[in-house]
């Protein structure tokens, strides 16, 4: 079978006894960076050196019917360089090819940099949603931030340290400055912080600078009607991005329920 394994975001000491001994006894594993597994085998201080393929990002489509022709006759560890393979990570096409080909999967569950920021962060936790790595190309954030502008679930974003201001700058156009939003830096590591505050307090706090491995926690959407000025500026970025003004308005309207032809009319208004 294909065994699916968790492993430390940051803290060694969160390796659990179930992963340890997986590892111990592993025979084939699939790792997003050998070399980084390497290091996690000699760190939890285990002997055992097995067979190590690499499964990243610009392979696995190549790989996974291979991967998964050697989970039928043995067990095939899969480990991501941290946290749970498939979520942002490496093993979603090999978990789906396994499917398809009847193969067994399971899991050995572990640390979650999701779960772990959504429960310092503060932000209500009985619905939320995962929107992974935010776009990196300036046109395609803003149109993916003012598509989620009505989310009422909170929302739970990766983001690199060298973006994450502007990304945070993004957010509060789409979202609105008041927004209340957390950056958790360097989960479960020596250096931990969690950032509150409002987008806009928090846009001053990146700006100084920010290093290490990020989570952005966004709250959700007030039920109630979004502000016509919010969702003009929404539409005004969406143009300013190589959007056209009639697509942008009808798409906010979406995202915010307002009417299109009103954030039309006022957007020319503005401009």
């Amino acid at each position: 079978m294909i065994i699916l394994a968790a492993t430390p975001i940051g803290n060694l000491g969160d390796a659990s006894r179930r992963l340890v001994e997986l590892l111990e006894g592993a025979t084939v594993v699939a790792a997003e960076d050998t070399r980084t597994t390497q290091r996690l085998l000699a760190a939890l201080g285990i002997a055992n050196r097995p067979r190590l393929i690499a499964l990243h990002d610009h392979n696995e489509r190549q790989k996974a019917a291979e991967l998964v022709d050697l989970a039928r006759d043995a067990d095939l560890v899969v480990l991501t360089d941290a946290g749970m393979p498939t979520v942002s990570d490496p093993g979603y096409g090999l978990v789906q090819t396994a499917a398809a080909a009847g193969v067994d999967v399971t899991v050995v569950p572990g640390p979650s940099a999701v779960l772990t920021a959504l429960a310092v962060s503060g932000l209500p936790t009985d619905r939320f949603t995962f929107e992974g790595f935010v776009a990196r190309k300036p046109g395609e954030r803003r149109r993916a931030l003012t598509a989620l502008a009505a989310e009422p679930r909170t929302m739970v974003f990766f983001e690199a340290p060298t973006r994450v201001a502007q990304t945070l700058a993004d957010m509060a156009d789409a979202f609105g400055a008041d927004r209340r939003a957390v950056v958790a830096r360097e989960l479960t590591k020596l250096h931990e912080e969690v950032a509150r505050g409002t987008l806009a307090e928090l846009v001053g706090w990146a700006d100084a600078g920010v290093r290490g491995e990020l989570v952005v926690v966004v709250a959700g959407a007030d039920r109630r009607e979004v502000p016509l000025e919010d969702a003009v500026r929404q539409v005004l970025s969406l143009v300013a991005s190589g959007g056209r003004l009639k697509e942008a308005a009808a798409e906010v309207a979406t995202a915010t329920g307002r009417s299109s032809r009103e954030l039309y009319q006022a957007a020319l208004a503005a401009r």
